[in-house]
């Protein structure tokens, strides 16, 4: 039995292996943190392409980014994409300094959201502004400490925040994919929190 289960167990790694290995990020279940501006989320290895999938519950959120070298950046902000499901909430995101001063503003409201089918995890996305070009990063950042702030007018729904263009999966995140993933499915694609569903 043992051995049956750590061959099931295996071939799971394998699949998954196989199907994000190239062109996809890390998925991360962030929905036991504040997120708050005294307790931020803190994104390791800046350049490794993830995506956190959270959600505003009043109050926006906060992710701390730090290098001790100049490193390429990235940034966007997504959304799930429930079948038959308008945009249910759009959201804007603000890179600030060590400081929380304000070194960039993508406005999420005025954004035209569009849709974009991601082929490994086999789900579509609301695809909203980002710092870059179709995922990929166009602007290098000196060494130091940044803040991304996630908010809408209400500050509410779920969201996708993409960080990093640099593909990697050891096996220490592929384990924890068989893990998360099946919660994230379950929490972000739920078409019972969708509003005016379209038959």
């Amino acid at each position: 039995m043992k051995k049956i289960n750590i061959k099931r167990i295996g071939m799971c790694l394998i699949i998954i292996l196989a199907s994000f290995a190239v062109d996809a990020h890390q998925p991360i279940l962030n929905n036991e943190n504040g997120n708050s501006k005294e307790e931020p989320y803190t994104i390791d290895e800046v350049e490794v392409s993830k995506a956190i999938y959270a959600e505003l519950k009043g109050q926006p959120h906060y992710y701390q980014i730090s290098s001790n070298k100049q490193f390429n950046f990235y940034a966007g902000i997504t959304a799930p994409k429930i079948k038959g499901c308008p945009l249910q909430e759009k959201f804007s995101f603000e890179v600030l300094d060590e400081e929380f001063e304000l070194i960039e503003l993508k406005d999420g409201e005025s954004f035209e959201w569009r849709t974009w089918f991601e082929k490994h995890g086999e789900k579509w996305y609301w695809i909203g502004p980002e710092i870059g070009n179709n995922f990929k990063s166009n602007q290098v950042y000196e060494k130091g400490t940044y803040y991304l702030r996630i908010f809408n007018k209400t500050n509410t729904g779920q969201y996708v925040l993409a960080v990093g263009d640099i593909e990697s999966f050891p096996l220490s995140v592929i384990a924890r994919m068989v893990f998360t993933l099946p919660k994230i499915n379950s929490a972000f694609w739920d078409e019972t929190r969708c509003l005016g569903k379209k038959n």
